[in-house]
């Protein structure tokens, strides 16, 4: 799960950073009073525009009145502030206790795939590749989540949560089929779509049924099976590849009949209930737009099509020069890197001046970016991924090549940021209940955990270092980093009104996947940049000839006898290219520790708020 409770590796690792238009719950909010235009998200009533004041206050409104369905709000809203009516207590927990079962499933096929990807792109001889594979991942899957919550919207909880499946489902059987790095490249942006998307589902739901006080402690209990599959998908994986296992074509196969038969109970449990919502008459019908062609055009102009395309384009050009400049003959001199870099900025450029002046409709909500925690929790956000991509992309293939570690070990210190993240985070949850002021937790514990422990990696990561340091500089960025995602996820939810929280964590989550994108595009280019030469100054002459297969494939690298000259040169190339990572990543990351001291010190604690959630 992103820097989130999936280690942060892979993207992936993608991300617990949304929640719904649960129009149920009624926040007071510290936010501007001036609005001007809208944005694809708004769900308030005509008299209530997004981030506007309300005409009567949140003090006076009713219960009668909170308890009502907004029936000028979006099909899908009304959906789900319906059915956040009709669920019972028991039906509740029952959701619940299969959310778990999913997110189990879930992360132990992610954890797989994200162990198994240095394998499959050395398998084609292109290991320098499996960070490019997060970065187009991350990237789709980051700009998706925008016209994502623009679906869940307007056409409901359950026909997104069927979308995300599918998609995660059809990534797996590319995963399965792919031939080439190409293939398997795209077959990771659709399993990474499909992923974040169930993610999203599931973190959604959690904020339609519950107050914003517990909210972090749900969010974390969700993200909990973590805790159990860190100690057996690397077994799994282990087993999928060793001499007469399944191999990893069928363990894909595997994964994707698994992921649409665990979610679809969680499925019928939503279409049962939005069903009974409409027996009790809440959800108004859908209204029409017009004939085909009237309808397809409103939908292009709600979902931006426009703005979408300029800035798909423009940061796929940008971070894309960053890990094909290597493969020009002319490196960065290359016209088409230079192209790449310039037609990408400026495409980015003009996004930011479609989506302000000309966007009949946009997702960007500008009025709420003149709150300075908005802001902050945005660059807090971007930063503290982009330095995790940088130092993480190629930690997995430093565990097995430089720390001579097995798969099954690997996965284990890998993911001591999974395990330690999820179990500080249920405990921040409640600490969060009895004292909410979650700034100086994240202050003076998120932050400086983390840059303590990705700075004595500068030094611990290192040939003949014992491993156990390593762990200690794990321990302590999970323990740092379990803290931030919960704050960065209530952050927003704490000085928002809850209509305003589609839009603001939309646009939160774009900018992390960039981020990620970023990071990764930063290792990249150190990477193909610096241990090619590093291998050249370092290999014995007598293997020099192998050159091509030692610096493409993981498994030519570490099979190599260790303690041979051979296996001692291309260690050393790893630590001295990755001291280059780290280094930057501890830079970046003195970016998130000004961030989180420019927010406001808010208490979510004494939050007031009005919901007919039942937990």
């Amino acid at each position: 799960m992103g820097i989130t409770f999936r280690g942060l590796a892979t993207a992936a690792l993608a991300s617990k950073n949304e929640t719904s238009a649960a129009a149920t719950e009624k926040d007071i909010a510290d936010v501007p009073a001036s609005y001007a235009g809208h944005t694809s998200l708004d769900q308030g009533r005509p008299d209530e525009k997004l981030g506007g004041p309300r005409a009567d206050g949140v003090e006076t409104d009713s219960d009668d009145e909170l308890n009502k369905v907004d029936t000028h709000a979006e099909q899908g809203v009304q959906a789900i502030q319906a059915m956040t009516h009709v669920w019972s207590r028991r039906s509740l927990i029952m959701a619940l206790v299969w959310i778990w079962i999913i997110q189990f499933c879930v992360s132990f096929t992610s954890g797989s795939v994200n162990t198994l990807t240095p394998y499959v792109t050395s398998g084609f001889q292109s290991h320098s590749l499996t960070a490019l594979t997060s970065v187009i991942s991350s990237l789709i899957s980051g700009l998706w989540k925008l016209p994502y919550a623009k679906i869940m919207n307007i056409w409901g909880r359950p026909f997104a949560l069927l979308l995300g499946v599918m998609s995660t489902t059809i990534g797996l059987i590319m995963m399965a089929a792919c031939k080439n790095v190409q293939t398997y490249c795209a077959a990771m942006t659709f399993f990474y779509l499909g992923y974040n998307s169930i993610d999203f589902s599931i973190t959604v739901f959690v904020a339609d049924t519950t107050k914003l006080a517990n909210r972090g402690f749900f969010v974390a209990f969700v993200a909990s099976p973590w805790l159990v599959t860190t100690w057996v998908y690397g077994y799994a994986v282990d087993s999928i590849k060793a001499p007469g296992g399944i191999g990893v074509r069928w363990g894909f196969g595997v994964f994707s009949i698994l992921i649409p038969v665990v979610c679809t109970p969680l499925l019928v449990m939503f279409w049962y209930h939005e069903g009974k919502a409409k027996k009790q008459g809440l959800i108004q019908p859908r209204p029409t737009r017009g004939n085909f062609g009237q309808t397809i055009f409103y939908y292009l102009k709600e979902f931006d099509t426009v703005g979408l395309l300029i800035l798909a384009t423009g940061l796929s050009l940008f971070l894309l020069s960053f890990n094909i400049y290597t493969y020009q003959a002319e490196q960065w001199k290359s016209p088409l890197i230079i192209c790449f870099i310039i037609f990408g900025f400026l495409l980015v450029i003009v996004f930011g001046l479609w989506e302000k002046y000309l966007a009949p409709v946009t997702f960007v909500p500008w009025h709420l970016l003149k709150n300075r925690t908005v802001i902050f929790t945005y660059t807090m956000a971007g930063s503290l991924y982009i330095g995790w991509y940088i130092w993480n992309s190629f930690f997995y293939s430093s565990l097995i090549v430089l720390f001579n570690q097995s798969i099954p070990h690997a996965t284990y210190i890998g993911n001591i940021y999974t395990m330690g993240s999820c179990f500080i985070s249920l405990v921040y949850g409640a600490v969060l209940k009895w004292n909410g002021r979650l700034k100086w937790y994240s202050f003076f514990w998120g932050v400086p955990l983390t840059i303590l422990g990705v700075g004595l990696m500068i030094e611990f990561r290192q040939p003949d270092v014992n491993i156990g340091y390593i762990v200690m500089c794990m321990l302590f960025i999970s323990l740092g980093g379990g803290v931030l995602v919960i704050s960065e996820q209530t952050t927003l939810m704490a000085v928002s009104k809850q209509q305003d929280f589609p839009a603001l964590l939309a646009c939160e989550s774009m900018i992390i996947s960039i981020g990620g994108a970023i990071g990764s595009s930063i290792a990249t280019a150190i990477w193909t940049g610096v241990f090619p030469v590093k291998l050249t100054a370092n290999l014995p002459a007598e293997v020099m000839d192998n050159f091509a297969n030692i610096y493409g494939d993981i498994d030519v690298q570490s099979s190599y006898a260790w303690g041979s000259p051979t296996r001692d040169a291309i260690a050393l190339s790893y630590a001295q290219t990755q001291r280059y990572m780290l280094i930057a990543a501890t830079c970046v990351y003195s970016l998130t520790w000004i961030s989180v001291a420019l927010w406001q010190d808010v208490d979510v604690k004494k939050q007031k708020q009005r919901t007919v959630g039942l937990l």
